[in-house]
């Protein structure tokens, strides 16, 4: 008996795959269920320290090892961020913290800015970092040092450099690591 269904279920298989195609039969990629058919690979935009770079919509950014850092990602109305990576002493080849806001502006354009999210080592910095670079100064000038968390002067520098509300600025102290960011739609 068991022969008898071996058999049966082999010659039912190869009926099937004898048979026309018939013109409802789908391709295996229309097969799959809209939800997975319809997911994109997500774009990543890596931004390292003194870096600026735009983030297409619907992708993430990464900052990778935010330790004395901060990163500032602008989210734009239209889709998409503005995503820059300050870092506290110049990376060679890349922006000092003073060229940061000035570059991100730049970006932006006329663009309308829904929210700043600044993040990262909050006590660290002083907001007079984002004018003028530790680098800037010459011998004897005193270089400006953070007493504490600073999240209102932080708000307003970033604000002012980038001429938005000081409302849309939000300043969060993160702990050390990467930072990953989903970036919006529009």
């Amino acid at each position: 008996m068991r022969t008898h269904l071996t058999l049966a279920a082999g010659a039912a298989l190869v009926a099937c795959l004898a048979a026309p195609a018939t013109a409802s039969a789908a391709p295996a990629a229309e097969r799959v269920a809209p939800s997975v058919r319809q997911q994109l690979p997500v774009t990543e935009t890596v931004v390292t320290e003194g870096q600026v770079k735009e983030a297409a919509p619907g992708g993430v950014i990464r900052y990778p090892s935010v330790t004395s850092c901060l990163t500032v990602t602008v989210h734009l109305r239209s889709g998409g961020a503005v995503a820059a990576h300050a870092s506290l002493f110049q990376v060679p080849g890349e922006l000092r913290s003073d060229q940061i806001l000035g570059r991100i502006k730049s970006l932006v354009g006329d663009r309308t800015v829904t929210a700043v999210d600044v993040k990262g080592a909050v006590g660290a910095w002083h907001p007079g970092y984002f004018t003028k670079a530790i680098e800037s100064y010459g011998e004897g000038e005193q270089v400006p040092v953070p007493e504490g968390q600073d999240f209102a002067g932080l708000t307003s520098a970033v604000a002012g450099g980038l001429g938005v509300p000081t409302a849309s600025v939000t300043v969060r102290d993160v702990p050390d690591g990467d930072q990953v960011v989903e970036v919006p739609q529009g």
